[in-house]
């Protein structure tokens, strides 16, 4: 007869603790770096001064992501297995140093913009960059406490091997078996519970994990990432993981985008307008404009341009999103919302316009390639940063960002000097960008308090923020009347929209921002997707183009989205294109007023306007 093979369950109990038993030290260090990355390191940066703290679930979810990697390493041969955590070493300790510098020198972790950075930076640049950066100060920051984790680390391999050569000189007493087997069945039946424990707290961040990494377009990212439940990248490995999948989505869509740029077929241009110039704002609520109704005196030169008849209000323009890359997108391809493929399946048309002859000079505050940069900013300023799209669509362009808008207007003075006969000028404002009070100099510019509203249902605080938004509408509305002035002697039209509004205290629920996840209903489109579009003309412009005058003057009360920008602006320069939409040119008699105006790819802003 067969001898039966008992099985012992604390054996099998005792298993759970063998991955962490066979990679003791791996287990230790690593749990330890990441507890230091995690603790240390708090994103974004400047949140650390609201009181902001570390992951809460970070204990956890390294036990359990470690664990899973010892599990992996226990299943290898040990001859390959000790190679293979070498390389894991050298790696994430590698990449741990990395981020952590960033976020010392730069105030951010590791962001697809800084690898896009490094990617295009050449060997001479890397010398320099490393020579004025890399310094022994660095050993004093945060730092210095994974390098002397790594030294520890070293002293512990050492100390570890003296320690085995040690025991195999002395005879050391039996331990009994039944002991053994025993210790680690509790140690196992602890492991079973911490890693239920760790999946039953972590378990919905995984989720969210897989789900960002398995989006195909940058701009479902983007959304996925407006989300309260997105996913906490919370270790170097998984921020370094995203960058790399970030680039590649944007590298995708740059591709698309050059070959789109083969359309472009320019058949002639006469110039109908000799200076065009396109002022984008940022976070502008319809509602907070005197020039649209509110009752605080938040736009006086607006009103005056108005009332000496240079300046049109349109009455009736919304956003596409409420986020910037989205609008900027859209904005800025001659893709239209509702047609068919993707916004970079279409040229852009500052490169049109450059194509037909406009000096093209585009100075933005915001999407400047930055170590620091957030993934709103990479997803809207890709294709303007890339080398070879940057220079098929602009003749100068900026190199910085200015703490307030006023240094987009020395920089375009800057910029100026040599202008063509024909320009296209593209200015892109900080506006009133969250945090608000940091969108105006202070106190040389406060007007408003939180004593100037009668607001009972407001905090004071509440009240506060309020006042610091509408003063920087006040603020702009100087920007932006400057910027009018400097065309006043030229045959120009200036035209003013921002990219998208925001929630500023209009309405339950009172808050500020935008509510990326809430349904739109029309109390949402009304604050965050309605928006100011208004167009101004030099008194030359409106004496020699009287006609296109009154087309401006008769349109301002048609419905309008602003991804049919494009459009009106090839009408304007006179160019004559394929590309060209007689549909979507808002002062043509043939522009197509019944056109659905989708938000965010999915409600259709007139149907939420009639209930």
């Amino acid at each position: 007869m067969r001898k039966r093979i008992k099985i012992n369950p604390l054996k099998w109990i005792g298993w759970l603790f063998a991955p962490i038993e066979k990679n003791g030290a791996f287990f230790v260090f690593m749990f330890a770096l990441g507890w230091i990355c995690t603790q240390t390191e708090i994103m974004p940066y400047y949140l650390r001064a609201r009181g902001a703290k570390p992951y809460e679930l970070s204990a956890p979810e390294l036990f359990l992501d470690i664990y899973v990697v010892c599990v992996v390493l226990t299943l290898i041969p040990k001859k390959i297995r000790i190679w293979i955590k070498a390389l894991l070493y050298i790696f994430l300790y590698g990449v741990a140093i990395v981020d952590m510098y960033c976020y010392e020198r730069f105030e951010s972790t590791l962001t697809p913009t800084m690898l896009m950075l490094v990617g295009e930076t050449n060997g001479e640049e890397a010398q320099e960059f490393l020579q004025g950066y890399l310094s022994w100060d660095v050993v004093k920051t945060s730092v210095g406490w994974i390098l002397l984790l790594i030294i520890v680390h070293i002293l512990w391999t050492i100390i570890r091997r003296v320690i085995s050569k040690l025991r195999q000189r002395m005879i050391l007493p039996k331990v009994n078996e039944g002991f053994v087997i025993g210790l680690r069945a509790a140690i196992g039946c602890l492991v079973a519970w911490m890693l239920y424990s760790s999946i039953s707290q972590t378990w919905d961040n995984k989720v969210a994990m897989h789900r960002l990494f398995s989006y195909q377009k940058l701009g479902e990212v983007e959304h996925e990432l407006t989300r309260k439940d997105q996913a906490q990248l919370y270790i170097p490995v998984y921020r370094l993981a995203f960058g790399i999948f970030a680039n590649r989505l944007a590298s995708h869509q740059i591709d698309q985008l050059k070959e789109a740029s083969q359309l472009i077929q320019v058949d002639s241009c006469s110039y109908r307008v000799p200076n065009i110039v396109l002022v984008i704002g940022e976070s502008y609520n319809k509602h907070h404009s005197q020039l649209y109704g509110y009752k605080m005196p938040t736009t006086p030169h607006q009103m005056a341009m108005k009332a000496d008849s240079t300046l049109v209000a349109f009455s009736d323009v919304v956003a596409s999103w409420n986020l910037t890359s989205f609008v900027f997108k859209h904005m800025l391809s001659l893709y239209a919302v509702g047609d068919e493929g993707e916004w970079c399946d279409k040229p852009l048309f500052p490169e049109v316009f450059r194509k037909a002859g406009y000096k093209v000079t585009f100075v933005t505050n915001q999407f400047q390639s930055q170590a620091k940069e957030a993934v709103y900013d990479f997803s809207g300023g890709f294709f303007l940063n890339d080398p070879d799209l940057s220079k098929a669509q602009f003749d100068v362009r900026s190199t910085r960002t200015h703490r307030f808008d006023d240094g987009v207007l020395k920089e375009y003075d800057a910029l100026s000097k040599q202008q063509s006969e024909h320009n296209l000028v593209i200015l892109h404002l900080m506006g009133s960008h969250v945090e608000y009070r940091a969108r105006y100099p202070q106190p040389q510019r406060r007007k408003f308090g939180p004593k100037t509203y009668d607001r009972p249902e407001l905090t004071h605080k509440q009240k506060w923020i309020l006042s610091d938004y509408d003063n920087s509408v006040y603020y702009n509305d100087s920007i932006v009347h400057a910027i009018t002035q400097r065309f006043a002697d030229k045959d120009a039209l200036v035209i003013y929209v921002p990219d998208h509004g925001e929630e500023i205290f209009d309405g339950k629920p009172y808050v500020y921002g935008r509510m990326h996840g809430a349904n739109i209903d029309y109390r949402l489109a009304r604050n965050e997707m309605e928006v100011p579009f208004w167009i101004w003309g030099s008194p030359k412009y409106i004496e020699n183009h009287p006609y296109g005058w009154m087309a401006i003057r008769n349109a301002k009360d048609r419905p309008m989205m602003t991804d049919a920008l494009p459009h009106l602006l090839l009408y304007l320069g006179g160019i004559s294109t394929p590309l060209y939409r007689e549909d979507l040119n808002v002062i043509s008699p043939e522009y197509n007023e019944a056109r659905p105006r989708i938000l965010k790819g999915t409600t259709d802003y007139n149907q939420l306007k009639k209930k």
